[in-house]
């Protein structure tokens, strides 16, 4: 069969373009995504995808799910993501409103994009006051455990966060921390239900959180802002008070992103 008529068959998508095609399916989807699906969705020969998909994996733009079968994104194709939302002009203008959040609410702002393993902290705005938690640029903190992550634990289907609460190490850091899946399902219930996420002394002793998500046109969480405080200038009730501060923020840089 000559490239052109297999072309045809298959979707109309070019072959130089297929793996790319996958790549991008499977970032909408958002979930992993069997290979069965991806020759339904794209028109695509099973074999076709399978060699691509191999290649993406062994090449680590993609990698295999928990089950075996499925692929979410790899560790290439996450910080393609992230090199994407860090261009100069996004980043720019992303600052700019990260530095009117910590003016208004005279505390420390943090954006942060989950990995594989927790949050990794994407950009941050320092307060000027002295007394500050040091977290730079590039930080990975646990899911469980921080305002940021158990806002991104909020999002997922049930299935997906019950195969990473028991996949990872849910470490005590604090007298504060959860660590039993039953209690974080709870604290996430709670979180999806008022639309933001708190860390109450749970990462580190004597540090204050609070966390949104911001979300694609798809209403998917891509990055979380969060307001962290030292509890001597802030307790739980006293930075939940700056919410209506951190949600417009998170509105701003939403939009930054879809423009």
């Amino acid at each position: 069969m000559s490239e052109d008529h297999e072309t045809e068959e298959a979707g109309k998508i070019p072959t130089n373009l297929r793996l790319l095609v996958i790549l991008e399916e499977v970032a909408r989807a958002g979930v992993p995504v069997a290979p069965s699906a991806l020759c339904d969705l794209l028109g695509l020969p099973k074999p076709t995808v399978h060699r691509l998909l191999h290649t993406a994996e062994s090449e680590g733009f993609l990698q295999r799910s928990l089950d075996g079968r499925s692929f979410g994104p790899g560790r290439r194709m996450r910080k393609l993501s992230t090199n994407t939302l860090s261009s100069q002009r996004i980043r720019t203008e992303r600052l700019r409103v990260m530095r009117d959040l910590a003016s208004d609410v005279g505390e420390t702002c943090n954006l942060a994009a989950p990995s594989r393993d927790g949050m990794v902290y994407l950009d941050r705005v320092e307060t000027h006051w002295p007394l500050r938690i040091q977290l730079p640029i590039g930080t990975q903190v646990p899911f469980h455990s921080t305002a940021s992550g158990k806002m991104y634990l909020s999002t997922l289907p049930n299935t997906m966060l019950d195969r990473l609460l028991t996949s990872v190490e849910l470490e005590r850091r604090t007298d504060q921390t959860l660590v039993k899946p039953a209690e974080i399902k709870r604290e996430l219930t709670e979180t999806r239900t008022r639309g933001f996420s708190v860390d109450n002394e749970e990462f580190m002793d004597g540090m204050t959180a609070v966390a949104v998500a911001i979300c694609d046109d798809r209403g998917r969480l891509m990055t979380t802002l969060s307001i962290h405080a030292p509890k001597q200038r802030h307790d739980i009730d006293s930075l939940i008070a700056k919410l209506p501060k951190l949600q417009d923020a998170a509105a701003r840089l939403e939009q930054i992103v879809l423009d």
